[in-house]
């Protein structure tokens, strides 16, 4: 969907009439009742081209603070998706900045596992050692690393599922803010359309 831009929006709702000529043929119609109601030559003519005038004035007044109030409208549309749009924004950098520190906390998660590898490795030859009592005082200390290692891992591997799916929310907020503005669109689409048709069979 292409950005619409302030002009291309202001120009949609002041054509509401199909051609954008509707206020020029209110006035039209007004100077030329004016000129009959001055040219009239009975007081029953006279009094009838005051009605259309009256009628006329009527739409005109209606027609100014219908465009009015849809422009405002219209302001406070955009400044309101502005500001979803910069939230957004704002969520997608955080996002990016979650997904890197994941990384990061991947990474060292496999340096963790690696050097957890290597104690295993360091483990065993030292269970060849000849000194029993020093051996198990490293085997012991071995084993409170390696077991404080797997805590921080699974810590790690819970924080990178947390991200990913708080990302999934982030993208599925996204979608539904997609199809939201999507259907207003169609529904101020189809409210014009009315607003034409209304005003087509008032002239008739």
């Amino acid at each position: 969907m292409g950005a619409v831009t302030d002009d291309e929006v202001i120009r949609k709702r002041l054509l509401i009439d199909g051609d954008g000529a509707g206020d020029d043929r209110r006035i039209n119609l007004l100077v030329k009742s004016f000129i009959k109601w001055c040219n009239s030559g009975s007081q029953e003519e006279g009094y009838s081209q005051y009605q259309r005038m009256l009628s006329t004035l009527s739409q005109c007044e209606f027609s100014m603070g219908k465009t009015l109030l849809v422009y405002d409208m219209n302001l406070r549309e955009m400044e309101n998706y502005e500001k979803i749009y910069k939230d957004i924004e704002n969520s997608i950098a955080a996002a990016h900045e979650k997904i890197s520190e994941c990384k990061k906390q991947i990474l060292q998660a496999k340096r963790i596992r690696k050097n957890r590898q290597e104690y295993d490795a360091l483990a065993k030859v030292i269970q060849h050692h000849p000194d029993r009592h020093e051996t198990l005082k490293q085997l012991e200390a071995l084993g409170k690393e390696l077991q404080n290692l797997s805590h921080i891992k699974e810590n790690v591997e819970d924080k990178l599922e947390l991200r990913r799916k708080q990302f999934h929310v982030l993208l599925s907020t996204i979608h539904e803010l997609q199809q939201t503005l999507e259907n207003d669109e169609k529904l101020s689409e189809a409210e014009e359309s009315q607003d034409t048709q209304m005003e087509a069979e008032a002239k008739q």
